[in-house]
C-alpha cells in the first residue's frame, strides 16, 4: 500500500500509511486504533516486549514505567524527552495519545490509578453493562409486551452477583484493551501521580522527572458530594459504589435527576427497588429539552415505582446504623426552611462530578483553578492567573469543565494534537452529542428550544421547530417500541441545524447523523436528500429533516453521477 507524507511541521511530517501497517502474520492492521474494544490478538500482533524489557530494569523503574512495545513512537524534539506527555490515561488522554502517535509524536502517558479513568472503570462502561441487564429484564418482565410478540416467558429473575460480575468483567476487558492499544502503538505508560514542575517539565511517581515539548492535563473528575452528606460506601453511596452492585435495596433515594440519577433509576427499578428522587430544581431532568423531559417523565418515571421531591435540597444525609434507616433531611431550595425527613434503605448521591485537579502543581506555572476547573481558552490552552496563556500546556476533558463527557474529552485531545502539529483546530462543542441510556434512550445535540429562541432573539433570526414520532416508523412498530419523539430546532432562513433531541428506541445511536451534520456545517436543504435504508429507525431522522420548511433553496453543488 502506498505511503503518503503529511505536509506538517516536524516531527509530525513523517511518512506513514493512512490506512494500515503490516502485522507479523502479514495481515493489514488499521493504523488509527482509537476504539476502546481493541484487542491486539485479533490482528495477530506479536506479544509485547514490555515484560522482557522490564526484567532487565532496576526494580524501581519496573514499578514506574512500562516501555512501549513497538519502536514506532517517533524520536522526540531536540532537547526534550518527549514531544508530548499526557497526565491522565482516561478516554481523553487515550484518544490524544493514539492520535499523537499517528502524527509521529514521541508520546508518554502518566497514570496514577488505572488505565481507562472514570469512564472505563467507574462510569460509562460498567454502567452500560448494568443497563443492558436492566433493559433485558424489564422487557422479559413485561407480560403485555411479550404477548404482543406471541411469546410466553416464565417468571424472569436475576442473580445479583452475576450481574455485578458482568459489569466488572466488562470494565476489566476494556481496561486491558486500552492498555494493549497504547503499548501496541508505542506509547510509553508511566506509572504514578503526575505533577507539573514548571514549563515543559513533569514529575511522575516519587522522583522521576521528564521534559516534553507539550503537556496535556487530562485528569478527569470524581463524584461531587455536597456538604452535610456522609458517604459510608454501603448505605449512602456515589456512582463509584453503586456500579459494584453490592446490594439491591428495597427503597433507595437518588439525589439528583440528571444523567447519572436517571440511569440508576432505570437499573434499580428493573431489579425491584422503589426509588425516590430528590431534585433541587423545580422540575425533574434539568438540562434536557423541556418537551423531551416531559415525555421522558411520562414514560420513565410515572409508570414505575418512582416518586420524587422537587425544589428541595438534601441538607443532611446520615447512613444507616444500629438498625436505623438512612435519614435524609430536606429543606426548601429557595427559603432553606425545613420540609421533611425521609427514611430509606439507601441513598445514591448523583449530584454531578467535580474536577480532579488537586496536586497537579499548577501553582508552579501560576495557574489558579476556578471552582476546581483548570481555565482554558477555546483551543484548550491553559490560562494563568494573569489571564495569559501558559506556553505548551493544555487541559482537556472533565478537568476543564467545558463539557463533562468522555467522548468530548477525546475530541478535545485530538484537537490539541492537531494544534501542536501546526494545524489550527477549534472544536465545535455544539456538535458534540450526549445520551442517557435509559429504556427508551434520550439523546441530544446542540441547543434546546429555549436556548435557541433566546439566541434567535438576541441575534435577530427566526427559530422553527419540527417533530416526528416513532409511531410512524415501521421498524419501531415491528419492535413494539413505538413510544418516542424526535425534535429538530433550526433556522428557516438558511437551514442551519440548531439542535436535535430524540427520545425513543436507540436514540443514542440515531443522534450522530445530526451531530455530524452540525460539525460539518451541513444544511437541512442538503441533508434531506440523503437516502436511508428501509425499514430502519434512521428513517425517523430522515423524516425529521424532510419535514423542515426552509425558505431558501440554495444547496451545495452535487457531484457528477457515477455509473454502476
Amino acid at each position: 500500500m502506498q505511503s503518503v507524507s503529511l505536509s506538517l511541521s516536524s516531527p509530525c511530517s513523517i511518512p506513514r500509511s493512512d490506512h494500515a501497517v503490516a502485522a507479523s502474520n502479514g495481515a493489514l492492521v488499521p493504523r488509527a486504533l482509537r476504539f476502546c474494544g481493541l484487542r491486539r490478538e485479533v490482528y495477530g500482533l506479536q506479544t509485547s516486549n514490555s515484560a522482557r524489557l522490564a526484567s532487565t530494569l532496576p526494580k524501581r523503574l519496573q514499578l514506574n514505567k512500562v516501555l512501549a512495545s513497538l519502536p514506532g513512537n517517533g524520536s522526540s524534539s531536540k532537547g526534550f524527552d518527549y514531544d508530548l506527555v499526557i497526565i491522565g490515561a482516561g478516554v481523553g488522554g487515550h484518544g490524544a495519545a493514539l492520535h499523537a502517535v499517528e502524527k509521529g509524536l514521541k508520546t508518554a502517558i502518566i497514570e496514577g490509578d488505572v488505565i481507562g479513568g472514570t469512564c472505563v472503570n467507574r462510569g460509562c462502561v460498567p454502567s452500560k453493562a448494568l443497563l443492558a441487564v436492566s433493559g433485558r429484564l424489564r422487557e422479559l418482565q413485561n407480560e403485555h409486551h411479550m404477548k404482543a410478540f406471541g411469546l410466553q416467558v416464565a417468571a424472569a429473575g436475576y442473580d445479583r452477583q452475576a450481574v455485578a460480575d458482568h459489569a466488572n468483567n466488562l470494565a476489566s476487558k476494556i481496561r486491558s484493551n486500552l492498555t494493549n492499544s497504547l503499548k501496541a502503538l508505542g506509547v510509553d505508560i508511566l506509572t504514578g501521580a503526575g505533577t507539573v514542575l514548571g514549563p515543559q517539565k513533569v514529575k511522575y511517581g516519587t522522583d522521576n522527572v521528564i521534559t516534553a515539548k507539550d503537556i496535556i492535563i487530562a485528569t478527569g473528575s470524581v463524584p461531587f458530594v455536597p456538604k452535610g452528606i456522609e458517604v459510608d460506601g454501603k448505605t449512602v453511596i456515589t456512582s463509584d459504589h453503586a456500579l459494584k452492585l453490592e446490594s439491591v435495596p428495597d427503597w433507595i433515594a437518588i439525589v439528583g435527576s440528571g444523567y447519572i440519577g436517571l440511569e440508576f433509576s432505570d437499573v434499580y427499578t428493573a431489579l425491584g427497588s422503589e426509588v425516590t428522587f430528590v431534585e433541587a430544581l423545580d422540575q425533574l431532568m434539568p438540562g434536557f429539552d423541556p418537551e423531551i423531559g416531559k415525555l421522558a417523565q411520562r414514560v420513565l418515571i410515572n409508570p414505575r415505582k418512582i416518586d420524587y421531591h422537587t425544589g428541595v435540597f438534601a441538607s443532611k444525609i446520615t447512613p444507616a446504623k444500629d438498625g436505623n434507616p438512612v435519614t435524609i433531611e430536606l429543606i426548601d431550595a429557595k427559603t432553606k426552611e425545613p420540609k421533611e425527613t425521609l427514611e430509606v434503605d439507601a441513598a445514591l448521591i448523583a449530584t454531578g462530578r467535580a474536577p480532579y485537579t488537586q496536586g497537579l502543581g499548577l501553582e508552579n506555572v501560576n495557574v489558579e483553578t476556578q471552582r476546581g476547573f483548570v481555565p482554558v481558552d477555546e483551543r484548550m490552552r491553559v490560562i494563568d492567573a494573569n489571564g495569559k496563556l501558559v506556553p505548551h500546556l493544555y487541559c482537556i476533558g472533565d478537568a476543564n469543565g467545558k463539557m463533562m463527557l468522555a467522548h468530548a474529552a477525546s475530541a478535545q485531545g485530538i484537537s490539541v494534537v492537531e494544534q501542536v502539529c501546526g494545524k489550527d483546530h477549534v472544536l465545535n462543542h455544539l456538535s458534540i452529542p450526549a445520551a442517557c441510556f435509559t429504556h427508551p434512550e434520550i439523546s441530544m445535540v446542540g441547543l434546546t428550544e429555549p436556548q435557541a429562541r433566546e439566541k434567535g432573539e438576541k441575534e435577530g433570526f427566526e427559530v422553527s421547530v419540527t417533530k416526528t414520532s416513532f409511531k410512524a416508523n415501521t421498524k419501531a412498530l415491528a419492535e413494539n417500541e413505538a413510544e418516542g419523539l424526535a425534535k429538530l430546532i433550526y433556522r428557516p432562513d438558511n437551514g442551519e441545524i440548531l439542535g436535535v433531541h430524540i427520545f425513543g428506541l436507540h436514540a443514542a445511536d440515531l443522534i450522530h447523523e445530526a451531530s455530524n451534520a452540525i460539525a460539518m456545517g451541513t444544511r437541512i436543504q442538503d441533508i434531506k436528500f440523503a437516502v436511508h435504508a428501509h425499514p430502519t429507525l434512521s428513517e425517523v431522522i430522515d423524516e425529521l429533516f424532510k419535514s423542515a420548511k426552509v425558505k431558501v433553496d440554495i444547496s451545495s453543488p452535487v457531484g457528477e453521477p457515477v455509473a454502476v
